[in-house]
């Protein structure tokens, strides 16, 4: 599949089929993380791969919707912040653009595969990390549902629900 109709097929799915992935696929995803590029090559990533059903029960207390718990396999993405590069002129942290490209290559990843997933970044942080007990460094920045979806997505949302070239890119 050519890039951009793989870009144009994802979509943030939000009903699931009651089928469980096979563990390639799953490995599949998280290669994709592994070697999405960082920050002076840091790689401040850390993944873990809830799927055990008493562990996706406790997880789902941190986001209530209903369609969470359906999904068979949460991605939660965390920052290490103890390895984030540090843009010296301005002291950012570049943990969340290294994780947004490490998801990015993620959800891309699922698509190819037919798997289905929505990017969750509203959800309950502090009770994320007790439930995974990380420490301080560490921050719970997105849920990743892993799922078949029972939706689809359509294609040609993008030419009403984007803006356009000329909104967005300025030719100097």
């Amino acid at each position: 599949m050519l890039f951009l109709d793989l870009a144009k097929n994802r979509f943030s799915s939000r009903k699931y089929l009651n089928k469980p992935i096979e563990e390639e696929k799953i490995i599949k995803v998280l290669e994709a993380a592994r070697i999405a590029p960082s920050a002076a090559n840091k790689q401040p990533l850390l993944l873990y791969v809830i799927q055990q059903k008493e562990n996706l029960e406790k997880l789902s207390e941190v986001y209530h919707r209903e369609w969470f718990k359906e999904a068979p396999v949460v991605i939660v993405v965390c920052a290490d912040h103890s390895k984030a590069w540090i843009r010296s002129s301005d002291k950012k942290d570049h943990c969340d653009i290294d994780m947004a490209i490490a998801i990015d290559h993620m959800t891309l990843q699922a698509t190819e595969l037919g798997l289905g997933t929505c990017w969750i970044c509203n959800f309950d942080v502090a009770k994320c990390r007790m439930i995974l007990e990380l420490p301080n460094n560490i921050e719970p920045v997105a849920l990743l549902p892993l799922s078949y979806p029972a939706d689809t997505a359509d294609t040609e949302r993008h030419l009403t629900h984007r803006k356009s070239l000329i909104e967005i890119v300025k030719w100097m």
